[in-house]
């Protein structure tokens, strides 16, 4: 599960980037509830996320059309700067070199040896998400990547993950559970899936990070989803062990996962 508690590797914050954010604050709100408050004069347009007045994320607008439309996971460093460059030693590519941000913190962006984009946070003022786990916040990230096993050695070696290979029913894969080095198992977070770089058409074949939200009704969710104009390219689907859940795009294609887990 994912906590309030961060430590090296966990993740720590969500953001969406988006080409329409009126209309992703719209959506959202009537999917989940959230509410959005401007992050201040000085942030872009940026905006604070918020759910029953606890921060549970971010939104900003893209900075051209180049930028992708897609949610992003920040990862926790007591050291941007060194996570910064052992992540640079592994093979990653610098995107975004450190930069301090209104002294909430430092951030840093770079491209996995898939593609997938590597957002790192050390906490100043901010340390991250304020409720997890809930109904309608974080319970879960995933990356899907053209390798699962070059992704397991880049993050095991960047932030010292552990995983827990788990096969797939039907023989179609293994799912690698991801937990932080050293503590239990209540504290598994993730999850890394081998995908076909066809089956990534939103980041082109590279690899993608995506948030797992908490849905209290998964199929409630899901069509609320779809007739506030996103869509549902899967499911809901029960997952034996897992919960009900589904696929969903928002109505600027970001992709993100509905989950209900199961009681037990």
């Amino acid at each position: 599960m994912i906590t309030t508690d961060y430590v090296i590797g966990s993740p720590c914050w969500v953001e969406l980037t988006t080409s329409d954010a009126d209309r992703a604050v719209e959506f959202y709100g009537r999917v989940f509830g959230w509410t959005a408050e401007s992050a201040g004069p000085d942030a872009g347009g940026y905006r604070k996320l918020l759910y029953e007045g606890a921060l549970i994320g971010g939104l900003g607008p893209r900075t051209d059309a180049a930028q992708p439309v897609t949610w992003s996971v920040y990862h926790n460093t007591p050291d941007l700067e060194m996570s910064f460059q052992r992540a640079r030693e592994l093979g990653a590519t610098a995107l975004v070199e450190p930069v301090d941000v209104m002294g909430l913190g430092r951030t840093a962006h770079l491209a996995d040896p898939q593609g997938g984009t590597v957002a790192l946070w050390e906490a100043g003022t901010l340390p991250g998400m304020e409720r997890t786990d809930d109904p309608n916040t974080v319970m879960w990230t995933e990356l899907w990547t053209p390798s699962a096993q070059g992704a397991k050695e880049f993050y095991g070696a960047l932030f010292g993950w552990e995983f827990n290979d788990v096969g797939l029913p039907g023989g179609q894969g293994v799912y690698s559970t991801v937990r932080p080095a050293g503590l239990g198992g209540d504290r598994y977070f993730g999850g890394i899936m081998g995908v076909a770089p066809a089956d990534l058409p939103q980041t082109q074949g590279r690899a993608d990070w995506h948030p797992v939200f908490h849905a209290a009704d998964c199929d409630r969710s899901a069509a609320e989803a779809e007739a506030a104009g996103g869509r549902v390219y899967m499911g809901p689907d029960d997952v034996p062990g897992v919960g009900r859940l589904a696929m969903c795009a928002d109505p600027s294609s970001a992709v993100f996962v509905l989950l209900t887990p199961d009681p037990g």
